[in-house]
């Protein structure tokens, strides 16, 4: 068992639900999921519950009846301060385009506040997301992801299947 926490991205829960462990084909999946949300081994940001709610759907309705042991704030003063060094490095880096600034600020988007939060928590960030590889000045983008900002702070990112193997999920 890995001693690792693991905060997760909204994509986390939004794309196994849409794709390859809806609940009717995959109950086994959310089962254990929602123990290692319980015992705390997985911590989720508020930001990242209000993304969910604002789908409200099963996956909302199978979030809110979880007893979730690590629920972050992102009003935390330590996370607030991170989080503006999260958004300073997006707007200085001249690998990005406005857009990614414009879009990381939305107060819906949690992106920035999760990097903030791993990084003050140390705790391991996971996402669907992927590194844009090599970004450049030359040619700057308009999305910046998670891994690719996350790099900058030293905060550990995978994914999906790599939290699975460090919790010993087994799909039965």
């Amino acid at each position: 068992m890995s001693n690792e926490v693991f905060l997760i991205d909204s994509n986390i829960l939004i794309q196994p639900k849409k794709t390859y462990y809806s609940f009717d084909f995959a109950p086994g999946f959310w089962q254990q999921l929602k123990k290692h949300i319980e015992a705390g081994e997985i911590a989720i940001l508020d930001k990242v519950m209000n993304e969910i709610q604002n789908g409200s759907d099963e996956l909302w309705k199978w979030l809110s009846g979880i007893n979730i042991s690590s629920l972050i704030t992102y009003k935390d003063t330590s996370i607030i301060y991170k989080y503006s060094e999260v958004i300073n490095n997006v707007k200085s880096n001249r690998c990005y385009k406005q857009s990614a600034l414009d879009e990381w600020s939305k107060n819906t988007v949690a992106d920035a506040w999760l990097i903030a939060t791993a990084a003050v928590k140390n705790y391991t960030l996971i996402t669907m997301e992927t590194s844009s590889g090599i970004i450049s000045p030359k040619s700057p983008s308009k999305n910046a992801k998670i891994p690719d900002v996350a790099n900058c702070f030293s905060v550990k990112t995978d994914n999906l299947f790599y939290m699975m193997r460090e919790l010993n999920f087994v799909l039965k």
